[in-house]
């Protein structure tokens, strides 16, 4: 159903509060509009493309959270985060991240993205890889939106050792799995 643009507007900025992670792409199918009629809707109502939605969101709710390496370390955004516990970071392939000749995502960004997502969980000041197997289930192509999603399943306080487990997807296809196990130090 189409709308005039006061209330796809008002819609608009309802939709995005609710879900801060929509994509331009996603509100234009919702709204039965193009994607730059979306654009130009953000523009006017100053609301900012989906990457500052999200780095605005991560720097304000995890900014003094985490402790072991700094928010602009971490490969990807952090969405979600309870530390020792459970992350959520999204990264986007960018021309830069992918090969030129076949647009396929170079690995290690995705590895990159698991690796530092699990740094960033620990609770410590900090933390470092000490040994990492990793799994690839299939190629990410440039502009595809991965979604990483880290848990501990193990602190092992004699050691000083956590073990981290984390899965990466593309929508609901997974295309990365990783087992981290992490040194940690308090300073």
């Amino acid at each position: 159903m189409r709308r005039n643009k006061k209330e796809r507007q008002a819609l608009l900025v309802t939709t995005i509060k609710e879900t801060p992670f929509i994509t331009d792409e996603d509100l234009a199918e919702k709204f039965s509009v193009s994607v730059q009629t979306i654009r130009l809707d953000r523009l006017e109502l100053s609301i900012p493309e989906l990457r500052e939605r999200i780095k605005n969101v991560a720097e304000k709710t995890f900014d003094d959270e985490v402790k072991s390496l700094p928010l602009d370390e971490v490969i990807g955004e952090i969405i979600d985060m309870e530390l020792d516990h459970a992350a959520i970071s999204i990264f986007e392939v960018k021309e830069e991240h992918a090969f030129k000749r076949n647009g396929i995502a170079r690995g290690h960004y995705l590895f990159a993205q698991a690796n530092s997502l699990a740094v960033a969980l620990i609770n410590d000041d900090f933390a470092l890889t000490a040994k990492a197997n990793i799994h690839f289930t299939r190629s990410v192509k440039l502009g595809e939106r991965i979604i990483a999603k880290a848990k501990v399943v193990n602190i092992d306080t004699e050691t000083g050792r956590t073990y981290v487990e984390v899965k990466s997807f593309v929508n609901a296809e997974l295309v990365f799995v990783g087992e981290f196990e992490m040194y940690r130090v308090k300073k």
